[in-house]
C-alpha cells in the first residue's frame, strides 16, 4: 500500500482529538472521528503501523479479531502535528515534498520542521 500523507494527517489530529490519560483509544472510537471517514478501516491499519514504526504515536497494539488500540501520541508525534496543524504550514510541506521527491514520514517531519524555523525566522526579520 502506498503511504497517504494526507490520510498521515488525519489519523494524527484523529488520535489527538480522541486521547485521554484513564484510556487507550479503540478502533472503535477512532473509528468515529469525521476527519477518517475517507479512509478504508484497511488504509487506518496500515499508516497507524507505519506511524508507530515511526515513532510517532505510542502503545499501538494490533488484536486477532481485527481491533486495534492506541495509547495516544509520543512527543515526536505532537510535535510533528504541531508543525502541520495549520492547512498552510501542511500544503507548503506537501509542495515541498513533491517538489524534492519523498513523501516519507522522515521526510515529510523534516521538511515540516523547516517550514516552521522558516516562518520563525521570516516573522523574526532574519
Amino acid at each position: 500500500m502506498k503511504l497517504n500523507s494526507d490520510c498521515v494527517r488525519d489519523i494524527l489530529i484523529a488520535i489527538e482529538d480522541s486521547a485521554n490519560f484513564q484510556e487507550a483509544i479503540s478502533n472503535k472510537q477512532l473509528g468515529k472521528s469525521d476527519v477518517l471517514k475517507p479512509y478504508t478501516s484497511e488504509e487506518i491499519l496500515y499508516h497507524l503501523r507505519q506511524l508507530s514504526w515511526a515513532g510517532l504515536i505510542q502503545g499501538f497494539d494490533c488484536y486477532a479479531d481485527g481491533g486495534y488500540s492506541i495509547l495516544d501520541l509520543s512527543p515526536k508525534g505532537h510535535e510533528f502535528l504541531n508543525n502541520i496543524r495549520s492547512d498552510k504550514n501542511w500544503n507548503r510541506t506537501k509542495r515541498l515534498a513533491s517538489k524534492i521527491g519523498s513523501q516519507s514520514l522522515s521526510a515529510l517531519q523534516q521538511i515540516a520542521s523547516n517550514v516552521i524555523s522558516a516562518t520563525i525566522n521570516h516573522y523574526l526579520g532574519y
